[in-house]
């Protein structure tokens, strides 16, 4: 019987912690049924939609990790197939530690985070950038202003939705524009039933 999924965080040490901490049968009973979700579904597919900042995790060959931001448009990480993923690498500060790192290392995390929603995904696989253009033009959204220099490719060998306990409640500026102008729509509305209601009732008298 293959190794279930979730071994890919679940080592042999922290089964040990589990055990020793008390929450091994539960992990063990959801590794019977596979480990983590391994294909992309639609609730992953929701999430991306609605995803414009994430996180991306490599670790060069000493092993030593990196953590850097990747942001766009709502969407701008792109389903590719049933086990991939990807978007485009905007230029920067031109370090490149994600791409040495990449280069030496394929393994690689992702860190999806909606904190509207108190939703976060947690994403492991291997990744490679790619410097093809017709692939960079695939996942360059429209008319965002931003150069890309390469696009990142991440095929998915594991993800897991985390606990939503202790995430911030935190809206971005375009979620409270919208909610604003809800608002103010509504107020207009009620407004003008107002008026109707004056008229109605001040003709009465």
């Amino acid at each position: 019987m293959p190794n279930p999924s979730s071994d890919i965080a679940f080592t042999p040490t922290v089964k040990a912690i589990q055990q020793e901490r008390g929450s091994r049968d539960a992990y063990a009973r959801m590794e019977a049924g596979g480990g983590f979700r391994t294909e992309i579904d639609e609730r992953l597919i929701a999430m991306l939609a609605a995803t414009n900042t994430a996180y991306l995790g490599t670790a060069n060959a000493d092993g030593q990790p990196y953590i850097q931001h990747r942001g766009g448009p709502r969407g701008f990480i792109r389903v590719i197939d049933e086990r991939t993923i990807g978007f485009a690498d905007y230029t920067g500060n031109r370090q490149y530690v994600s791409a040495g790192n990449l280069q030496d290392n394929e393994k690689a995390f992702l860190f999806l985070m909606d904190y509207a929603r108190k939703a976060r995904i947690k994403v492991w696989g291997r990744a490679r950038f790619s410097y093809d253009p017709d692939v960079i033009a695939r996942l360059m959204p429209g008319d965002y202003k931003a150069r890309p220099e390469a696009a990142i490719l991440f095929e998915i060998s594991a993800w897991d939705v985390n606990c939503p306990q202790h995430i911030p409640v935190k809206f971005d500026a375009d979620q409270v524009a919208a909610a604003l102008a809800e608002r103010d729509e509504e107020i207009e509305r009620l407004k003008g039933e107002l008026a109707d209601l004056r008229t109605k009732y001040g003709e009465a008298k």
